[in-house]
């Protein structure tokens, strides 16, 4: 069955994550869109009451495509502990708790990854590090149309973090097949690896692929 392609150049990216929309526009910019950010916008952001990545992505982008009436791209990404049943997952911004400073939505990542560190050490020395990061990449029309994107990454929880190039849980996860973690790593490397950029890869194939229209 085939999916609906973009006609436009502009697209709502529904985020207020500085960094997060940094990272999307850089992996679009080949494609001529256009990025423009919720925060830009002015608009509010959803109360994300799903409880997988699919349905947060999908709710976000349709009210941000409603709101400015023209397509938008919302991500819903997270980390998953292999140790911890798959936590903290789709509540991975929830256990980074909103805090009254500037930065990424306001959340303290360092917070979040400490209380994944934490329970790793109630479960010893020979707790399993390994885990991975999902995305999930929801375009919505303003007429109520939707696409979904998933991609995900496999790697290693490390403590202390490490690095400062990139947000969220980036500076505790070393990617499979590498020593540094996604903060260390310099930020194209990071673009060509992510669990973002291989649901990107997914999106751009169907919505550019064999036509190439944007």
């Amino acid at each position: 069955m085939s999916t609906r392609r973009l006609s436009g150049k502009r697209l709502v990216i529904a985020t207020h994550n500085a960094g997060k929309l940094k990272e999307i526009a850089g992996l679009l910019a080949p494609y001529g869109i256009e990025c423009l950010s919720a925060g830009q916008l002015g608009l509010p952001e959803p109360e994300e009451t799903g409880t997988t990545f699919v349905e947060n992505a999908l709710l976000k982008a349709h009210a941000a495509a409603k709101a400015a009436q023209i397509p938008a791209l919302a991500d819903d990404s997270g980390l998953s502990v292999t140790a911890l049943g798959g936590r903290p997952g789709v509540y991975t911004a929830d256990w980074a708790e909103r805090q009254n400073f500037e930065g990424p939505a306001g959340r303290d990542w360092y917070m979040a990854m400490g209380k994944v560190e934490g329970l790793l050490c109630e479960l010893g020395p020979d707790a399993d590090r390994s885990c991975w990061f999902t995305s999930v990449l929801a375009i919505a029309w303003p007429d109520g149309d939707e696409a979904v994107y998933e991609g995900r990454a496999t790697g290693t929880f490390v403590w202390p973090p490490r690095g400062t190039v990139g947000f969220g849980y980036d500076p505790a996860f070393v990617p499979d097949g590498y020593d540094q973690t996604y903060a260390e790593l310099p930020f194209q490397q990071k673009q060509a690896i992510s669990h973002r950029a291989n649901a990107l890869a997914k999106l751009v194939a169907e919505q550019f692929g064999e036509a190439g229209d944007a």
